[in-house]
């Protein structure tokens, strides 16, 4: 066995960043050498992985400049049978209503858009001084918005449950007019003079945008240059990230919904932090036109909200090609509420549902990981006593360590300008696992490691297209058995909604992961279990705020 490489110095990099023309201190070089030097494990899981000559890159070029005018996608909004709603006294009571049930006071006219625009900005204001989650407010476009869609409305022209809805925005969306901020100080008060797709297509359906919401800086944890956006179930602790804001905002009950993103577990995490449904759709479903890169290969846009039929509702507003983003699939999303799950092939991955999954060395952890164990057991319980029968399944053991240069590769490229100019100094966070030390890091892995795991980004696809030939969706704890870095990279969508409570009385959750372009069926397993608990309709106490 050869000699174990020596370990790499300051005069090491500082010799590396002078070959490749790169301008560091001497405090970043230092900064910099525990992910250096650890980085040369992942290096040797790359390079132990069986690469035959066969396999291909999980990356694919295209010679075409740009796409061709993208054919027009159906977009329908069946919903499941409404019990009746009735306007209340106090319109605030509303604020935690689900989109079908304020869509249903507006479609009949017993509140107008104006009306519920009004009351959520009135609570944003109120609330955000304690939970930081608005970056910057849109008020003269809600009010216009509103104005127009109940113009609209009065006139017989309803565009369907979206219509009139207030809605907010993760701020790494371009909207003109307003700043898109990023949550970074080297993008305080960026213009952007376009829309993103995702904010078109919502005019489009009639919802109404009240706010820019807050996200950790360049998508990482809930740190932003206004300070650490809140979970408003404890306020003592962040709302996680990095769709910090949409979190926050959707679960305190101050947007009817929001948008999140997803790179690594940034509507998943958040989602079960603050106790919201979130849906990650499918790589390649939604536009990311007008939407900050973060990875080219790995980003994704979905919906946060209140329920499981709300994301479907969302969900149809948002997807489809749109000429722009190159790597938009073009199949239908078709949403049955009425659609019987139970004709589906419904996993879960048995050894996330062991005793052993919630070992750990953390002793606050372990106590974090056994209640989550716990009601993640108890979700299946529910779906078994709802007559779905569950298949035990395995997920890929290769190992896939190395697949995180991936995105520290594409990430510090999308930030290469203020990494050498410096100004990446300015974000709040400088910590080791911040962003700037791991952009100035990544301009230190090799271009050959970078391809190589991609390639073996690949063979993990393989390997989940093998677990899922036996399988339509499957079921797993949030953060069981690394189905977060697995399905991110592979790009299969997941549903998570809340299942439960720590006993800190703060959410868990579980998540539903489905078939790639299955993200119907993976709305439609999550929205049975929904429709068997009540967990999505308890909400924080706001009143010490």
């Amino acid at each position: 066995m050869p000699d174990p490489q020596p370990a790499i110095s300051p005069d090491l990099i500082a010799a590396a960043q002078s070959l490749l023309d790169l301008r560091f201190t001497p405090e970043q070089q230092a900064q910099m050498l525990e992910i250096v030097n650890g980085r040369r494990e992942q290096y040797q899981g790359i390079r132990n992985a069986d690469l035959d000559n066969s396999v291909p890159l999980s990356l694919h070029f295209k010679v075409d400049a740009a796409d061709p005018n993208p054919a027009p996608v159906p977009r329908t909004y069946p919903m499941s049978a409404q019990a009746p709603v009735s306007r209340p006294a106090d319109l605030e009571d509303a604020a935690f209503f689900t989109v079908t049930q304020l869509a249903e006071l507006i479609r009949s006219r017993q509140v107008t858009s104006l009306e519920l625009t009004e009351m959520y900005l009135s609570r944003l204001k109120r609330y955000d001084e304690k939970l930081l989650c608005v970056a910057a407010y849109t008020d003269d476009l809600a009010i216009a918005q509103a104005k127009r869609a109940d113009s609209e409305i009065a006139r017989g022209l309803y565009r369907g449950p979206l219509h009139g809805i207030p809605w907010g925005a993760k701020d790494l969306l371009a909207t003109r007019g307003y700043p898109t901020q990023w949550g970074a100080m080297p993008y305080k008060g960026q213009l952007i003079d376009r829309d993103a797709t995702v904010v078109q297509r919502l005019e489009e359906a009639g919802a109404v945008l009240i706010a820019k919401l807050t996200l950790g800086a360049l998508a990482n944890g809930d740190v932003w240059y206004g300070g650490m956006t809140r979970n408003p179930w404890d306020t003592s602790e962040g709302s996680s990230g990095s769709s910090a804001g949409p979190g926050a905002a959707t679960s305190a009950g101050l947007v009817g919904f929001s948008i999140g993103t997803e790179t690594l577990g940034s509507i998943v995490s958040p989602s079960t932090r603050c106790g919201v449904t979130g849906l990650r759709p499918t790589f390649g479903r939604v536009s990311r036109y007008g939407a900050m890169a973060l990875s080219w290969s790995m980003d994704k846009i979905g919906p946060m909200c209140r329920s499981v039929e709300d994301c479907a509702l969302v969900f149809s507003a948002i997807y489809g090609p749109d000429g722009h983003d190159r790597t938009i699939t073009p199949e239908p999303f078709i949403w049955d509420p009425a659609l019987d799950p139970r004709s589906l092939r419904i996993g879960y991955v048995a050894s996330a549902f062991e005793p052993e999954a919630a070992e750990t060395d953390d002793e606050a952890k372990q106590a974090l990981n056994r209640r989550t164990l716990e009601n993640s057991i108890a979700a299946l319980d529910v779906m078994r006593a709802a007559d779905f029968e569950l298949i035990p399944i395995k997920l890929p053991d290769r190992d896939a360590s190395g697949l995180w240069l991936i995105l520290a590769a594409e990430a510090a490229a999308a930030f290469d300008a203020i990494t050498r100019s410096g100004s990446v100094d300015a974000m709040a966070r400088q910590d080791d696992d911040a962003w700037p030390n791991i952009f100035r890091a990544a301009r230190f892995i090799p271009a050959v490691e970078y391809i190589n795991a991609n390639r073996i980004r690949a063979l993990l696809m393989r390997d989940m297209e093998q677990v899922m030939q036996k399988v339509d969706v499957f079921i797993v704890p949030s953060y069981g058995a690394n189905v977060l870095p697995i399905t991110n990279f592979t790009g299969h969508p997941t549903v998570v909604v809340p299942n439960g409570f720590t006993e800190k009385h703060t959410p868990t959750s579980i998540s539903f992961v489905g078939g790639l372009n299955k993200d119907a069926a993976t709305l439609a397993v999550a929205k049975a279990y929904q429709d068997a608990t009540d967990w999505h309709r308890q909400y924080p106490n706001l009143e010490p705020l």
